[in-house]
């Protein structure tokens, strides 16, 4: 059975050929509509934007997103230029809303086929409200991000910084370079989580700030990690490497994992150009690794040895992270 809330689209909504428990009609603020269906089991849920209060502002859209499934809700948008936005639209978006459209043919498609996060991807982007967010801050003169906690609906501030680890050569240690980077972090008073994409290797490591995620999910998680200070994000090979602030591309420099990772793609290391990558479980000399860098064409960013996780690695980590900038 599905829910519809509705205001200047009733009459539209009012046609739909649905079994509907519960239909209301009107101007309701994000808290009304939140304790009347916090508790309330429907199907599907219609949402005529429109009748949540100063839904422009999208701090409304997201206290109510929060409080109820948002896999199961469908959002009408008023078809104006102000909501069609790709700033707007990539809000929506970040909160975990996948399924919105601004016809009736559009709800009607969604009912039964609803959007995973691929399909809305690219309309995400982070990178633009990572710049409006740094000129509202640059207004207010404040360098943390403002966000709405829902357990006190306060404003509360953070500095929040996704670290993206991904593997060029074949189990390169993300997963475990994603725990001592955690655990460090949380020995220096910070709050951090791991999450990895399309694997479930953290499942074994017995750790609940570990967590398994999925391509399509890992926007949702992101949000509800909201307050914390570092997310670190294993990759893997279908991670998306634009929510990340930065990537470390991990290099075993082993003879066998370097040999297969060039004849798969002579240009990997050229494709990379000048990004991070990070030499790990290295026990090649100083002019070893020279004549590595010479010879793929890179410079490597760090080089870490290899590393016990059940040991203090403190100095060498700090060392990394202080490169960059967590």
């Amino acid at each position: 059975m599905n829910v519809i809330i509705a205001n200047e689209r009733q009459k539209e909504l009012e046609s739909l050929d649905i079994e509907i428990i519960k239909s209301i009609n009107g101007v309701y603020s994000a808290d009304e509509l939140v304790s009347m269906f916090s508790n309330f089991f429907f199907g599907r849920m219609i949402l005529d934007l429109t009748a949540i209060k100063d839904f422009k502002d999208i701090t409304n859209l997201q206290k109510f997103a929060l409080s109820l499934d948002v896999e199961k809700m469908i959002v009408l948008l008023p078809d104006t230029p102000e909501c069609l936005t790709p700033s707007f639209l990539s809000s929506i978006i970040s909160i975990g809303i996948y399924n919105f459209t601004t016809n009736l043919d559009g709800v009607k498609y969604l009912l039964n086929n609803p959007n995973t996060y691929r399909d809305v991807a690219h309309l995400h982007q982070i990178n633009q409200q990572q710049q409006q967010l740094e000129r509202m801050q640059a207004e207010s003169g404040n360098s943390e991000t403002k966000i709405i906690n829902p357990d006190t609906n306060s404003l509360v501030t953070r500095e929040q910084f996704i670290l993206g680890i991904k593997n060029i050569t074949d189990h390169s240690g993300a997963t475990m370079l994603s725990y001592m980077i955690k655990n460090y972090l949380k020995s220096k008073g910070k709050s951090c989580v791991a999450l990895e994409v399309e694997k479930r290797d953290f499942t074994f490591l017995n750790d609940k700030e570990m967590i398994t995620t999925t391509k399509d999910q890992i926007a949702t998680q992101i949000l509800k990690n909201r307050d914390v200070d570092v997310i670190i994000v294993d990759l893997n090979r279908d991670g998306d490497e634009t929510i990340c602030n930065d990537v470390l591309y991990l290099l075993e420099p082993s003879t066998i994992k370097l040999n297969k990772v060039m004849m798969i793609n002579q240009n990997t290391f050229k494709n990379l150009g000048a990004k991070k990558i990070v030499i790990n479980q290295n026990v090649l000399s100083n002019d070893d690794i020279r004549e590595l860098e010479f010879e793929a064409g890179f410079k490597a960013f760090f080089v870490l040895p290899p590393l016990d996780e059940r040991k203090d690695n403190s100095e060498i980590l700090s060392d990394l992270l202080v490169r960059l900038g967590i």
